[in-house]
């Protein structure tokens, strides 16, 4: 049976930044990350990703969608680490600003991975681009 792995950018109550955590069960990411802020949705995804038999590497940002360095960072560590051609997906919850997603963007198309996010962050991403 093939494995899909999934790659998650979120928030966690502990684990350090700009890390990659790959993980194949709740306890890990459970051990590794702790439990999810208030109104966060990483480590939400981050369990339904498990919970569906998927591989994932989850890397921790301070705050979802607004620290635009630690996702960057974790976009390089992706590509030094040359992950991509496993990754299906990319969890961006909480991210609908055109600088993130332009820099995720092109990394999909080139991989074949989809973009996973929320309705509320693609009505803020098309209500961005059309003011």
């Amino acid at each position: 049976m093939e494995h899909f792995t999934v790659a998650m950018f979120g928030e966690a109550e502990k684990g350090q930044f700009c890390t990659a955590y790959f993980c194949r069960s709740l306890e890990q990411l459970v051990e590794c990350l702790g439990n999810p802020p208030p109104q966060s949705r990483g480590l939400y995804f981050a369990i339904q990703a498990l919970m569906y038999d998927r591989d994932l590497i989850f890397i921790r940002v301070e705050e979802e969608g607004f620290s635009e360095q630690d996702y960057f960072s974790g976009l390089y560590l992706l590509e030094k680490q040359d992950l991509f051609a496993e990754i299906d997906a990319i969890g961006i919850p909480g991210v609908g600003n055109d600088t993130i997603l332009e820099a995720v963007s092109p990394l999909c198309t080139s991989s074949g991975s989809i973009i996973l996010s929320t309705e509320a962050d693609l009505y803020d991403y098309l209500t961005e681009r059309a003011a």
